[in-house]
């Protein structure tokens, strides 16, 4: 993703800045969405993997990236507390 949209994107809610979920967090996100535990902020399931996504720095909320396009409304996003086995800070 482009470096100079990625220092201009926010949460649309809390206005958190945001980067790119790592592979121990995407892993971990699309391995809760295979097993149908994973529901959007609207409460709808999430349906289908993440190639790629965004997440805010304080690690609340992750956003879809699809085909290269951030998807930032915000009952798209995905809270993260719900995951189990979401990887900690580092």
């Amino acid at each position: 993703m482009d470096k100079r949209l990625l220092d201009i994107l926010c949460c649309p809610v809390s206005k958190t800045p945001v980067r790119p979920l790592n592979a121990s967090e995407l892993t971990a996100l699309n391995r809760a969405i295979d097993g149908g535990d994973v529901l959007s902020i609207s409460g709808s399931a999430v349906q289908g993997r993440l190639a790629e996504g965004l997440i805010t720095v304080d690690r609340k909320v992750v956003y879809r990236v699809e085909d290269g396009i951030p998807v930032m409304l915000p009952e798209e996003g995905i809270g993260t507390t719900q995951l189990t086995d979401f990887p900690s800070a580092a």
